[in-house]
């Protein structure tokens, strides 16, 4: 695949990507009951096409060594009948902007022979990560707080708007509302004055652990980005990561262009100096 490898990670692994490549053709939905991907946690999900019974599809994950395999056992049903299970593991290897997938299926087909089903739905929602993998973009940083305290500046109405954006840039707010289902509505004011006028959606929210939410642009405008940000505790501190799947391939190179990268990792900066003068 044409990207890196930390952004295929990204991609295979963080629910809000997954619902991105996840269905295998425009006429099938995906509908998430649950969605954990950590080491003993889960993930349930209903495959609906138009007049067919649903098929459930539920995943444990047994292993996650990021960037190098990630394990999962893997159970389908449909009708209150289980089909299948099968063991997946996925082999991950690339460098600089390349990257490489090996996914391994140990399948056992139980009502019906799955075989087929199997390769058919592997090979169209490989087909759909590579793409997705491809205009993905993933920022990560340090911060030098405990993760509660990142959590709470990230999530919270009065500071979130205090430290979000890049470096000079100011927030101004219509609506917040920081949980699941909740929104903010709002403008990125650059230094020079000029307006960006944004609109968060927020959705699978897990206190302390992750987040996801689209990034529209202005109010109930078209999607730009599907995101997700991540927080990791790490003696002390906190990995977080913040990933953005943009709509189309053209968005994700034009946000390249103008310095996407630089800007969000100075917006990740001022969160950094944010937390630690709440310290002092």
């Amino acid at each position: 695949m044409a990207a890196p490898l930390s952004a295929l990670w990204e991609a295979w692994t963080a629910p809000a990507a997954r619902a991105v490549w996840a269905p295998p053709s425009p006429s099938v939905t995906i509908e998430y009951l649950e969605a954990d991907t950590s080491v003993g946690g889960r993930e349930i999900s209903l495959c609906k096409v138009q007049g067919e019974p649903d098929i459930r599809c539920e995943i444990g994950w047994l292993a996650l060594e990021p960037e190098a395999r990630s394990v999962n056992c893997e159970v389908i049903s449909a009708e209150g009948t289980t089909l299948s299970a099968a063991l997946v593991t996925a082999d991950f290897s690339g460098e600089a902007n390349r990257s490489r997938l090996v996914v391994t299926v140990q399948l056992s087909s139980l009502a019906r022979d799955m075989e087929a089903d199997y390769r058919e739905g592997f090979g169209a929602g490989l087909d759909n990560l590579a793409g997705v993998a491809e205009r993905t973009m993933i920022l990560q940083k340090l911060i030098r707080a405990p993760r509660a305290v990142v959590w709470g500046a990230w999530m919270n109405p009065e500071t979130l708007p205090q430290w979000w954006g890049p470096d000079g840039f100011s927030c101004r707010t219509q609506r917040i509302d920081l949980r699941e289902g909740g929104e903010w509505v709002f403008d990125m004011i650059a230094p020079d004055g000029t307006v960006f006028p944004n609109h968060h959606l927020y959705h699978d929210v897990r206190p302390e652990e992750r987040f996801g939410y689209s990034l529209l642009w202005g109010e109930n405008g078209p999607i730009h980005a599907d995101a997700w940000a991540s927080f990791e505790d790490r003696d002390g501190a906190t990995k977080v990561t913040l990933g953005m799947v943009f709509s189309t391939a053209a968005e994700f190179q034009e946000a390249k262009g103008f310095g996407a990268v630089e800007l969000g990792y100075q917006t990740l900066g001022k969160l950094d100096r944010f937390v630690a003068s709440s310290k002092e």
